[in-house]
């Protein structure tokens, strides 16, 4: 018997759509493989693993043509609810799939409808929750959850089935380093059981490069290119044309490559192999730490001062613990943890979506307690991690003129910071758009444009690149850094390290509701031990800068490294 799952020609259009979002789509995924689905935004990613479980077509609708196997078995003339018990599905957003009021009563609640016995269900519970990190959540309420715990506790509800195969949409998009280790760990202990096929979407290279059996990769609706991880990210001008993710140690190791240094099929993909190859041509005389990049001087004057912070949610739980901060106009600050550690609970202080339950939070010069909402959005303006979270408005145009009729601004100037803000985030061209229409990135920019209008000189986001690909990861952080530089001071909360690498100017690393370590980015993420302690992993870049130059301030930028080495060691060559 053919044991494994099989795509055979598949083409899919959603109801009311212009055009397919598969095109004549055939992959084969081997009895208990790993594979990866990577590719930009819209290329049909999650459509396809919709099609493996049968959610599409049955319960999307639309027209779609050719099979999907498993075992041999064409599935289409089987019901989603028979289908679901073999193929099991994560979606992207945890709270989709997340129905019980504690932890326990959600995993339980997928046995209870497959009518499986009460003792195995406990079991199950158990074994499941263990396998991510849960145990002991049991009798939590499923709300009390972090974004990162929700995720988890969805996958545990749907290995409770038992499934043959797990498709898995974007499994850590919204969990921290270790989480994200946690999840993988999770993956690698089913593969070694060999009884269960996973593919997985996902966004990040560096997670998935050296663990999937298969790559393959989606572009608009078709397969782009399939084959082994390695073969595809060593080659650089594929992985650009792909519009994913480039893995900074490729990025070093191509310049060592393009220097005729290193054969291209011996770049490394990761730093211990990168390390290796730079001592080995290098020899017994390793090259001078690079000179660290110059740190951008203060403003010197405070807009945000959060004096000994403390905020209690109901039923106890500290999420702040004496918070001391200051921030001085025109910063670029990143806040970074582990899920559960204080960020966001910090970054909602700052517009009073959280009242302190001690402690102050002054803004450029005022005790926040003192101002209206309304009041302190003019100086504070909140980006939430999920824009469909503050958008309610019938066409992106109506959603930005909102916030200034609340304030209260006459039509006139209503209508020229509308087109001012709409031209200035590049949707000029889609102003009388449905907002929901449109791509998660673009959504995300309304809800930029619609605080941005109001002319905050304080901008919070909350995780602004979590659930984008590559293009909508550089296309918003090219906006934050555009407004960063004419005067905006960011406070950015983000698990996206190399973001924080690329963008960011000074760290500050928060665990338990306290701050562990605060200072220019380069010196904060050179601090591994402490990076450890609150569950973030440093970059790539400035792991391998650390290793070969002890105590050095490292870079931050993979191609500046890459430059600095091949300079180092094709001048040593010709001595």
């Amino acid at each position: 018997m053919d044991r494994s799952l099989e795509v055979v020609g598949v083409s899919y259009r959603y109801p009311k759509a212009d055009a397919d979002v598969l095109h004549d789509v055939s992959v084969r995924f081997p009895t208990g493989s790993f594979t990866v689905l990577m590719g930009p935004t819209g290329a049909g990613k999650s459509t396809l693993l919709m099609t493996l479980n049968g959610v599409v077509p049955d319960l999307k609708e639309g027209t779609m043509s050719g099979e999907v196997h498993l075992d041999g078995v064409s599935l289409s003339g089987f019901r989603v609810q028979t289908i679901t018990e073999h193929v099991g599905l994560v979606l992207q957003d945890p709270e989709s799939q997340i129905l019980g009021r504690s932890v326990a009563e959600d995993v339980a609640f997928g046995p209870r409808n497959y009518l499986v016995p009460r003792a195995e269900i406990t079991r199950r519970v158990g074994e499941s929750l263990a396998q991510v990190q849960l145990a002991g959540f049991e009798e939590r309420e499923t709300s009390q959850l972090s974004g990162g715990q929700k995720q988890r506790l969805a996958i545990a509800g749907v290995l409770a089935l038992h499934p043959r195969v797990l498709c898995l949409d974007e499994p850590t998009s919204e969990l921290d380093p270790a989480g994200r280790d946690e999840i993988y760990a999770t993956v690698d202990a089913l593969r070694r059981s060999g009884d269960v096929t996973i593919v997985a979407v996902e966004h990040a290279s560096s997670d998935v490069v050296q663990r999937a059996d298969e790559l393959v990769v989606l572009k608009d609706g078709r397969v782009s290119w399939q084959g082994r991880p390695g073969d595809f990210f060593r080659d650089l001008d594929l992985v650009e044309a792909n519009l994913v993710k480039p893995l900074p140690a490729v990025v070093i190791g191509s310049a060592l490559a393009g220097a005729g240094l290193v054969p291209a099929a011996d770049v490394p993909l990761g730093v211990d192999d990168l390390e290796a190859l730079v001592r080995r041509l290098a020899g017994s005389r390793l090259p001078a730490p690079p000179d660290p990049a110059p740190v951008a001087p203060t403003s010197g004057r405070p807009v945000v001062e959060l004096r000994d912070l403390v905020h209690t949610y109901p039923g106890g739980h500290r999420g702040l613990d004496g918070v001391s901060l200051t921030i001085e106009a025109g910063e670029y600050v990143a806040l970074v943890g582990r899920n559960g550690a204080g960020k966001t609970t910090l970054a909602k202080h700052l517009n009073r979506i959280l009242q302190p339950t001690s402690g102050s939070v002054v803004v450029d010069g005022i005790d926040a307690s003192t101002l209206q909402p309304w009041e302190l959005a003019r100086h504070v303006g909140y980006v939430f991690q999920n824009p469909d979270h503050q958008i309610f408005c019938t066409t992106v145009a109506e959603e930005v003129r909102y916030g200034l009729k609340m304030a209260g601004l006459d039509a006139g100037e209503i209508e020229a910071r509308v087109t001012e803000v709409l031209d200035f985030v590049g949707l000029g061209g889609v102003r009388d758009e449905h907002p929901f229409s449109l791509g998660k990135g673009e959504r995300q920019r309304i809800a930029v444009a619609s605080i941005l209008a109001l002319r905050p000189q304080i901008l919070v986001v909350d995780e602004p690149t979590t659930g984008q690909d590559w293009a909508g990861v550089t296309s918003m952080m090219a906006l934050i850094d555009r407004l960063n530089a004419a005067g905006t001071t960011i406070v950015m909360v983000t698990h996206d390290i190399d973001v924080v690498a690329h963008h960011a100017r000074r760290v500050v690393v928060m665990d338990a509701g306290r701050v562990l370590a605060d200072g220019p980015t380069a010196d904060v993420l050179a601090r591994t031990d402490v990076l450890a302690r609150a569950a973030v992993s440093t970059t790539q870049t400035v792991e391998l800068g650390r290793r070969l130059w002890p105590g050095a301030t490292p870079l931050l930028d993979e191609a500046e490294l890459g430059r600095h080495l091949v300079g180092s060691l094709t001048r040593a060559d010709a001595r």
